[in-house]
């Protein structure tokens, strides 16, 4: 053996052209994409390997690289580029995209809280919006609570705020003061709803009343059911009612001419078909037999109109009830009711001209609303007091007088919430 370095090497592989390799030594693994994990055998003297001579290296081709499991060997992980260390610091996984299930919940939560935010700003407006002027708790002689909820819905001839043009279009006339158009009682309970017409010329009792201007007291006397309003205003008329029906009033609603128009126009107005033609100066009304799509001041003209009717204000209750009930159910459908642009403006000239108790709340509002629909589709029945009178003359001229026996019925009827078992009128 001889003692040069060069003597170690074995130099019996050789080229082909007769060159011996040089001395260097690769050592390691390669491993390429597509091709099965190298198995590397375990180094060192316990291993059963060969260990490398001291002070080799090992080196790979630029720009190789290996790619093991995220976080560890076990299957599973992510994969992740191995420098020898960790993942570098700033890097980060590829952002994942939404679902599309998940942009839906989104979206339906952002609607469902702007939805939310509206209903309760219109809350807020209509609340302070409503004009809580009738005090209905201040009279100690007041029939008991009933069962179910009774409203009084009254329209006003009020001609505050209409000015000289607007009075001449309503064919309103020009006296002043205010006096009830309408009045109707609507009882909501177990038994379904009951909407029920007082003619204005009801001959009736009007309790003793205290008169705000001058101060004198009057006594209980006989009147027409109207008078009760020009005299003591909403208060004494649902005084009036009560004493002459035994029902105690839940809430009062108030609307006036305008308010009333308004709210048709708002809509979009509403079909009415008649079955003969009416015509009558006094109100304005000129309209020929068959359907018409009345406008407010159309609607207001018909609804006041009595002298082409046979029955008189019997006749003019019918017509205010059916028109009532054919203005809900405009109002309710999802044509109208899902148009902010006839919803906003029908609210606003409804809150213009309404009058209401002092525990009316907007939520009452939309009871009395539902009451009034409820009619209008049919589940409900349209009455008019049972009168025995239609032309009963009295010092305060021609009146109507009720049925005593059938209507005690009909109100005792109303004010325990039992079924009621007056036919409706056709």
């Amino acid at each position: 053996m001889g003692s040069r370095p060069d003597a170690w090497l074995d130099t019996s592989r050789q080229h082909g052209d007769g060159k011996t390799p040089g001395a260097l030594v690769i050592t390691g693994q390669v491993w390429h994409r597509g091709t099965p994990w190298p198995q590397q055998a375990p180094a060192g003297p316990y291993g059963g390997g060969n260990p490398e001579p001291h002070g080799s290296r090992t080196v790979e081709p630029y720009g190789s690289r290996t790619v093991e499991p995220y976080g560890g060997s076990g299957a599973g992980g992510h994969l992740r580029h191995n420098g020898g260390g960790p993942r570098r610091p700033g890097t980060r996984p590829p952002r994942v995209r939404p679902s599309r299930l998940r942009r839906i919940l989104c979206l339906s939560a952002f609607l469902l809280c702007a939805l939310l935010v509206t209903a309760a700003g219109t809350y807020a407006w209509a609340y302070y919006r409503l004009d809580r002027a009738v005090d209905l708790g201040w009279s100690a002689d007041r029939p008991p609570d009933g069962r179910g909820t009774t409203y009084l819905v009254v329209g006003s001839d009020t001609r505050d705020g209409l000015s000289e043009q607007a009075r001449k279009d309503l064919h309103t006339g020009s006296a002043g003061g205010g006096r009830t158009d309408s009045m109707m009682l609507l009882h909501t309970g177990a038994h379904g709803t009951t909407m029920v017409s007082l003619p204005r010329d009801s001959w009736v009792t009007v309790p003793s009343y205290l008169d705000p201007e001058t101060g004198k007291r009057h006594r209980a006397s006989k009147n027409k059911l109207n008078a009760a309003y020009s005299l003591g205003g909403p208060r004494l008329l649902v005084r009036t009612i009560e004493l002459n029906t035994g029902v105690r009033v839940d809430h009062y609603a108030e609307i006036g001419f305008a308010g009333f128009v308004g709210v048709v126009d708002a809509v979009g107005g509403v079909e009415m078909c008649l079955d003969r033609d009416i015509r009558d100066p006094k109100s304005g009304a000129n309209l020929k037999k068959g359907c018409h799509d009345l406008n407010g001041i159309e609607a207001l003209a018909f609804v006041r109109q009595r002298h082409q009717e046979a029955q008189g204000d019997l006749g003019r209750s019918r017509n205010q009830r059916k028109f009532l009930s054919a203005l809900a159910h405009k109002a309710a459908s999802p044509r109208t009711a899902l148009d902010p642009f006839r919803v906003c403006p029908a609210l606003s000239a409804t809150l213009d001209t309404l009058v209401v108790d002092k525990d009316m709340e907007p939520s009452t509002l939309v009871s009395l609303f539902r009451a009034m629909r409820a009619v209008s589709g049919g589940n409900g029945k349209q009455l008019g007091v049972p009168v025995s009178d239609r032309a009963l003359s009295t010092p305060r001229g021609s009146a109507v007088r009720w049925d005593t026996a059938e209507a005690e019925k009909l109100f005792t009827e109303l004010a325990n919430d039992r079924p009621v078992s007056l036919h409706e009128e056709g």
